[in-house]
């Protein structure tokens, strides 16, 4: 038998999942009563599975029945419990390479509805403007009310190049249709830049095998690209579902040189399971700041919440998701597999944050910015007689050079002009189609945690 563990919520485009230790064997006297109580329940399975192949109206496949069974039993304990097909099992294995096909949204269920976690980054899901906490109530014109969430997810799988047509509910505005072109979308699941040439800003969407090895890498390039200039890092998670157990874990390791990173306790009190770091913080003690929102789930929540705990980092935004559970793969007769949930896990200080989510310690809501305009006034430099300031020093600027005969030389073709004077704009330089967005003015998160970075970094230097 085949145990995966992972740390994500359902979606459309992938299952993620990470190594798991083996499993104990089921207690007898877990799920309480006696034995021929449960062989009476077993018996009436096999009664209304029969009943329905005699005389329901049309011909049904065993088969799909007794998957539907196995699923509706896996679903009914909790939104993360489900059942895979050899097909869906073998999709999960691909996808969590970072490489997958699909619409590039995150999804669980909400009272018969599928609600979006988040959109991945550059999916089309994205581009279309999907947001986290839109209900999706028809897949192309079909009504989701009744479908498992593994139904679900099948119908917004397909062929890359297919549309489909998604229905959303979003707060109280009318309902609407958007339609997505399916595509292989290939998950970058790390982005960075230069911040203002002094912070390094490190975005993950998702947890998948390039995840760690994307973050130290990025680390390592705006190390050289900054220098000694480089105040702190922003580590965004905003959006971010979750994925691999193992990848959170380790991520969490880069930035922490000792202590607890997560435990995972299952339903004995004495079966817990820790990891711990190992020395070495890659930031070098540099400021971090992390920024999350309500589409921040799962793996990205264990990173968080042990940043936050050893106060490596400061956590910044809205409160995160809140899936604080922890699920295992295990592969089953007939080349399918059950996703299980197992056990919750808990941060270093023992908090649990099912349903609570990570409360951000400085809590910024997305806000627009303008600029106001500001009527034109005085100031001392302004007015008459005004007593010169004394360190001001004025230079005289160099007399223009004159030829021979004493006239101004007129411009020479080949000559260097000052373009702003001649009313012209300078060239643009290209744009780097890789290179993350830079939007920086527009997203007030973002700007509010660089200022936190450079602030920490001038309070550190004057006390220095």
């Amino acid at each position: 038998m085949t145990f995966l563990r992972f740390a994500s919520l359902a979606t459309a485009v992938a299952f993620l999942a990470a190594p798991a230790l083996a499993q104990d064997k089921a207690d007898p006297k877990a799920a309480g009563g006696d034995k021929s109580e449960l062989y009476q329940q077993l018996n009436l399975f096999g009664d209304v599975l029969e009943r329905i192949r005699r005389d329901y109206v049309e011909p049904v496949e065993e088969k799909q029945l007794i998957e539907n069974a196995i699923n509706g039993m896996l679903s009914a304990l909790d939104p993360h419990s489900s059942y895979m097909n050899p097909k869906s099992y073998k999709d999960m294995q691909v996808q969590t390479k970072g490489e997958f096909g699909g619409l590039g949204i995150e999804v669980t269920m909400d009272n018969g509805v599928i609600k979006v976690v988040s959109p991945i980054d550059d999916t089309p899901a994205s581009k279309a403007g999907i947001q986290p906490g839109d209900l999706i109530f028809a897949l192309d014109g079909e009504p989701v009310q009744g479908l498992t969430l593994q139904e679900a997810v099948e119908k917004m799988r397909g062929k890359v190049g297919a549309p489909i047509k998604v229905s959303i509910r979003r707060g109280t505005k009318d309902p609407f249709d958007v339609t997505l072109t399916r595509e292989t979308i290939k998950v970058k699941p790390v982005k960075f830049r230069l911040e203002g040439g002094d912070i390094g800003y490190i975005r993950v969407t998702s947890f998948t095998e390039q995840t760690t090895p994307g973050v130290l890498d990025a680390v390592e390039k705006l190390k050289k690209e900054a220098g000694n200039k480089l105040k702190g890092y922003i580590i965004d998670l905003r959006n971010n579902p979750g994925g691999l157990l193992d990848q959170a874990i380790a991520m969490s390791d880069a930035f922490l040189d000792k202590g607890e990173i997560v435990s995972v306790k299952a339903r004995k009190n004495d079966d817990v399971q820790r990891w711990n770091a190992k020395p070495g913080d890659v930031a070098g003690g540099l400021p971090i700041v992390v920024l999350m929102n309500g589409g921040s789930a799962s793996a990205s929540e264990i990173v968080a919440g042990a940043l936050q705990d050893h106060r490596r980092a400061i956590i910044l935004g809205t409160r995160s998701f809140g899936k604080g559970s922890v699920q295992t793969i295990m592969q089953v007769t007939g080349g399918g597999a059950i996703r299980l949930t197992t056990a919750l896990y808990f941060t270093p200080s023992g908090r649990s944050i099912q349903k609570e989510g990570i409360k951000p310690d400085i809590e910024v809501e997305p806000a627009k910015i303008e600029n106001i305009q500001q009527r034109s006034s005085f100031r001392e430099e302004n007015l008459r007689r005004s007593i010169t300031n004394p360190n001001d020093k004025p230079v005289a600027p160099p007399p223009p050079a004159k030829p021979a005969d004493g006239k101004p030389e007129a411009a020479k073709p080949g000559d260097k002009t000052d373009d702003k004077a001649a009313g012209q704009t300078a060239p643009v330089a290209p744009v780097d189609p890789d290179e993350p967005p830079k939007e920086q003015a527009a997203d007030y998160q973002l700007l509010r945690a660089a200022d936190l970075i450079r602030g920490i970094s001038l309070y550190s230097s004057k006390a220095n």
